[in-house]
């Protein structure tokens, strides 16, 4: 798209939404300074460079076998950069503890250290790139259908020194980066049918994440995920969305919303507010359930977008950590996270263009019409001449010329392999 075109597109937007008190040099500033944390794992469709490495297990599965996947660590982070260098702005990375740096160690999850993940730090400084960090509970030996809520102490065991571990890593990244690195805590644990010993359950993992917890680690921040169910443990999950509320609320620890752990009735959007007033912060991962937590690409769909207008109308954009979290191996792995990332941007550009001050007064006002009819203006507002706008100051493809870098980066990377 040539680059005059895009500029009066982009000049005759400013002064549309400036009909309506928005800003759109402060919006593009804010949307300049919002970072995605981009998920290793859909790179490789959650495969990990353990050299042990063993089926994929505990709750989770990739779908697809489209050709080209990275196979060891050069080739990720070869796609992640290609992907970064199509995505405005700068983004994290999110590691899961299986893509250490092993070298062809065998190295168990209880033992991992630091050692593993210098080159990651190395990597992130000489490519401006802000790390996060996951302990794996999933694809183990040990994984089986419980890990920090086992009644087997030992096995129970070694999964809280996993997550220590995982802790320790997260805050040598967080040093190193001077950035606090975002740590997340998931677990599968659940059973496949009938079982009578919820309580015990729960029991074990509140006492293991009080063990896990109870170092202080300055540089990084603790977040905790409930899910509805995993694959083959459909009937009961220990860490359910309120044992996790709860927790985090009595110990001041940052929830995760993932947007398909959820009831397909439940709104993820409605559930910012209600747990910002309980909580010190909150972690998103964006994905697109299809009639479950199926993990497909982030699109512009409604509850995406309403879920970040949620967090622009709620004055809550420095209390929110944003992280993609869906793994489609069914198509280019590249246009994924590119698409993904996009349209969770485009939905946070929306969000941040809506005149709310003026809707919340209506609302106030009693004027339900107009706070409908502005909300419905704002679908059919310029929006997308800003985003393109967006892409250029940042020197990246506008619109749907990416597709042609991704399919020249096929044709000579990752169709080769």
């Amino acid at each position: 798209m040539k680059a005059e075109n895009i500029n009066k597109a982009y000049e005759l937007a400013k002064e549309r939404y400036a009909e309506i008190g928005i800003d759109t040099e402060k919006v593009i500033n804010q949307l300049q300074n919002f970072h995605l944390s981009l998920h290793c794992w859909q790179a490789d469709d959650v495969a990990g460079f353990e050299v042990q490495a063993g089926d994929m297990s505990g709750g989770i599965q990739s779908t697809g076998n489209y050709p080209g996947k990275a196979r060891n660590i050069d080739e990720l982070r070869a796609d992640v950069l290609k992907a970064k260098s199509l995505i405005p702005g700068n983004h994290r990375l999110n590691l899961h503890e299986l893509y250490g740096d092993f070298q062809g160690k065998v190295v168990d999850r209880d033992e991992v250290t630091i050692e593993y993940f210098q080159s990651w730090i190395d990597w992130a400084k000489e490519n401006n790139t802000m790390l996060d960090f996951n302990s794996s509970s999933f694809s183990h030996p040990k994984s089986g259908n419980l890990s920090l809520s086992n009644p087997d102490k030992g096995i129970r065991d070694f999964w809280i020194e996993h997550t220590k571990r995982c802790r320790d890593i997260a805050n040598a990244m967080g040093e190193a980066q001077g950035d606090p690195c975002i740590m997340n805590l998931w677990v599968h644990d659940g059973c496949k049918d009938q079982s009578v010993n919820h309580a015990m359950y729960r029991r074990f993992l509140k006492e293991s994440l009080d063990e896990i917890f109870a170092k202080k680690q300055p540089m990084m921040k603790d977040c905790i995920e409930g899910k509805v169910f995993g694959i083959g443990l459909e009937s009961f999950t220990v860490g359910s969305h309120d044992f996790y509320t709860a927790y985090a609320a009595q110990n001041g620890k940052i929830l995760t919303i993932d947007t398909g752990h959820y009831h397909p009735t439940e709104s993820p959007a409605d559930k910012v507010s209600a747990v910002l007033q309980f909580v010190p912060e909150l972690m998103l991962h964006v994905s697109r359930p299809v009639r479950w937590d199926s993990d497909h690409v982030t699109i512009m769909d409604d509850p995406t977008q309403e879920l970040f207008s949620e967090i622009v109308r709620a004055d809550a954009l420095d209390r929110v950590h944003y992280g993609l979290d869906f793994f489609d191996g069914s198509i280019n792995r590249i246009g994924a996270y590119v698409i993904g990332s996009r349209s969770a941007q485009k939905c946070m550009l929306r969000a941040l263009l809506e005149p709310k001050e003026e809707i919340s007064r209506l609302e106030i006002a009693g004027q339900g019409y107009k706070v409908l009819g502005l909300l419905e203006e704002q679908k059919a507002m310029p929006w997308q001449a800003v985003y393109d706008e967006f892409c250029l100051r940042n020197d990246v493809p506008v619109g749907q010329d990416y597709m042609k870098e991704i399919d020249a980066y096929e044709a000579t990377v990752t169709s080769k392999r």
